[in-house]
């Protein structure tokens, strides 16, 4: 298959699951998770209509992104690997959504830069919904105040929440989790589900996915 022929492929299975879980076709935002891809690997993506991309590193996307954005009007960029803080400046730049906020710090740098540059972007709180040691999140019992923390003092907008559960475990239980965090903090955006399991989380709710491997083929 090629890559136009896999976006396509994964876009008609998101329909497939909007629809079996009595959702609206097209609720559900497609993010191309494009990390480790060059420029030549992923303007057919573009060319082929996608418009909405993640990327894990600053640095990485600096390489790539600028050049593609100045090509194309309407790419919306998310950022959905970990931040430093010392990277903060970097990131409010180039991206329109970050999705890992999860630590008063980063929370605190993020703000300061926007002021400091104009700009609002869209940003969303990582939950550790598994209490992995390894992985980045905020813990699930904390998130709501974080959420308020984040709002309150800092003023930011966090529009949603994020999460990566247990490779291991079946994922349904942490995006239903995931899902009730968000009602408690009253959110309403729910990034979670990847190449693997994109269609349980939309019947849990996602209002967008990232996906990779499926789209881009493994790197």
């Amino acid at each position: 298959m090629t890559v136009e022929e896999r976006l396509q492929d994964v876009k008609q299975k998101i329909s497939a699951a909007e629809r079996e879980a009595n959702r609206s076709v097209g609720d559900v935002v497609l993010v191309a998770v494009s990390k480790t891809f060059d420029v030549d690997a992923i303007r057919p993506v573009i060319a082929a209509g996608q418009r909405v991309f993640g990327e894990n590193r600053v640095q990485e996307s600096e390489g790539k992104w600028p050049q593609l954005k100045a090509e194309t009007d309407g790419i919306e960029l998310h950022l959905i690997g970990p931040l430093q803080s010392n990277k903060a400046a970097d990131a409010v730049a180039l991206f329109d959504v970050i999705e890992t906020v999860d630590r008063e710090k980063i929370a605190r740098a993020i703000a300061s830069e926007m002021r400091k540059q104009g700009k609002t972007l869209s940003l969303y709180v990582q939950v550790n919904i598994g209490m992995e040691p390894q992985k980045a999140g905020i813990e699930p019992k904390e998130t709501v105040a974080f959420v308020n923390f984040c709002r309150g003092e800092l003023g930011l907008t966090i529009e949603g929440l994020m999460c990566i559960p247990p490779a291991e475990d079946h994922p349904g239980p942490y995006f239903a989790l995931l899902r009730k965090l968000a009602g408690e903090a009253g959110v309403s955006k729910l990034s979670m589900g990847m190449s693997g399991d994109f269609e349980t989380a939309i019947g849990f709710g996602a209002t967008s996915v990232r996906v990779g491997s499926a789209i881009f083929g493994h790197r």
